[in-house]
């Protein structure tokens, strides 16, 4: 896979938050390095200081641990961005408001943590790797959401949420990088399902929770709850996440036998003598450089933001489509939600099973070189979904047809926002392997963003065009993306290899 990365660093070729040794390879160094005595690299290709050679089990709650917190509060659609959802109204009430566009905010102003807080955390974890940001960081989740629990006013909720989803976004911004580090290319579609299977299930289901709890205990405790949950994943992730990050195993262990030797001239495999300073100015410019340099990053990244958008901006319409039309209840409301939950578990299931046989068998097909446009026909199928979703769902609500099938129709949104996620997300990181975190801080960035913004306008544009014509807007946009899989299956390598998408750092 090295030879499909196509970002390349001025900087010495500095290591950053994502650069550990391409996973198809065991060793950091090359054969120059290891003959020099003072180069400390792994003990060869099966030490198991090497994340690449831990267990299964290992490998495998560490991903899981990342997965739950994802899953409790992390981007993509996580629990506690969208738990509040349902409930959105008594909140408003509780503090004498009856602005409609304050209140869609009260939901997605979580997902403005998602805008800023990977481009600090990124770099942050080019100095201090990957355990301690997701220990502190859980940390400072579980503390603001103890205080969205105590707010006593409008102002200081959305402040804290705001604070919250700042914290939370560790995870989706490390956790490819923590595949990366520990899975080697064949296997990492199946582990990115894994990974991303709480932040892109949870949403569906959170709010069927929240809307019972929040009918029998009051909003309050929805923020209880969250910080319940967040306290429980703080203890699980301190005692099984491990430090993965091979610059900062390598740097420890340099550390320590500078100890134990005395020899001071002893340096890491992957250090290049750039200072923290420089580490942290390279890094945190990275992601939008990649971003907005960078074709591929930026279609990417753009589709799963439209994507994104489009559930965000239904689940913020809900009680206008099944309260205010179909009579549901503060409780029954949350039933709506299974449908996009169930489409997701589809979803995931279909991921699971195709990403890396697909992968496998395309790789073996074209003279044994794997290349990231191989998990594009996967995506291809996602974006069919979409836009059958929100015609279905827009004019099934308009036409006030059975309850179920508007429900069905948020089911064909979960299978296409799965289908298309996850080959995207798993489509950059193998293109980008070195870059892995970087790249995912960039389309978190332009994800999280639409996501927040696009639901505000969803009161104004559905009292404008109505249920029917206002999802067809966002069905006829959908529509438009169809074409992209087969454009970067046939052109994406060459765009990829182009020297117009070198991004220079």
């Amino acid at each position: 896979m090295s030879k499909d990365i196509s970002q390349h660093d001025d900087a010495a070729d500095a290591p950053d938050v994502e650069k550990q040794p391409v996973p198809e390879t065991e060793g950091v160094g090359d054969t120059s390095r290891e003959k020099d005595p003072n180069i400390v690299d792994w003990d060869g290709p099966d030490d198991p200081a090497n994340p690449m050679n831990w267990s299964s089990a290992k490998k495998l709650a560490a991903i899981g641990i990342v997965s739950i917190i994802s899953f409790t509060y992390v981007t993509n659609g996580p629990f506690a961005s969208t738990v509040i959802s349902p409930a959105s109204a008594d909140v408003m009430k509780t503090f004498h408001s009856t602005n409609e566009t304050l209140g869609a905010f009260v939901t997605t102003v979580y997902l403005l943590g998602y805008v800023f807080g990977p481009l600090v955390i990124a770099p942050l974890s080019e100095l201090y790797g990957r355990a301690i940001l997701y220990n502190i960081c859980n940390f400072i989740f579980l503390i603001f959401n103890i205080a969205c629990a105590l707010a006593n006013n409008l102002g200081a909720l959305i402040v804290f949420r705001l604070l919250a989803g700042i914290a939370a976004s560790c995870a989706i911004t490390l956790g490819p990088g923590t595949v990366a580090d520990m899975t080697p290319v064949e296997k990492r579609g199946l582990a990115m399902v894994g990974l991303y299977m709480g932040p892109l299930v949870g949403p569906t289901f959170a709010p069927l929770a929240a809307s019972y709890l929040a009918e029998a205990k009051g909003w309050r405790w929805i923020f209880w709850l969250i910080s319940i949950l967040a306290g429980v994943v703080w203890v699980a992730a301190m005692l099984f996440i491990h430090e993965s990050y091979a610059y900062v195993i390598l740097k420890w262990k340099t550390k320590r036998l500078r100890k134990e030797t005395g020899n001071q001239q002893l340096r890491s495999a992957l250090h290049t003598g750039n200072t923290p300073g420089e580490l942290f100015k390279i890094s945190i410019v990275r992601p939008l450089k990649m971003l907005f340099l960078s074709p591929i990053v930026f279609l990417m990244s753009l589709y799963m933001a439209i994507v994104y958008g489009y559930l965000y901006l239904l689940f913020t319409t809900y009680p206008r489509v099944f309260q205010g039309q179909y009579g549901f209840s503060n409780g029954t409301v949350g039933l709506a939600y299974l449908g996009s939950g169930i489409g997701t578990f589809i979803g995931l299931v279909f991921c699971g099973a195709t990403l890396d046989r697909l992968l496998v068998y395309l790789t073996k097909r074209n003279g044994g070189i794997a290349k990231p446009e191989y998990r594009l026909p996967v995506m291809a199928i996602g974006a069919l979904f979409i836009p059958l979703a929100l015609f279905m769902y827009g004019w099934t609500a308009e036409k006030k047809e059975h309850w179920i099938l508007p429900i069905i129709g948020t089911g064909f949104l979960g299978i296409g926002m799965f289908t298309i996620f996850m080959p995207c997300a798993t489509y950059l990181v193998d293109a980008f392997t070195l870059y892995a975190a970087s790249v995912t801080a960039a389309s978190t960035v332009l994800r999280s963003l639409l996501g927040a913004l696009l639901p505000l306008a969803g009161g104004k544009m559905y009292d404008a065009l109505g249920v029917g014509w206002g999802t067809s807007l966002l069905g006829f946009i959908a529509v438009a993306f169809i074409p992209m899989p087969f454009i970067l299956w046939t052109f994406g390598e060459r765009i990829r290899e182009s020297r117009f998408s070198q991004v220079k750092f």
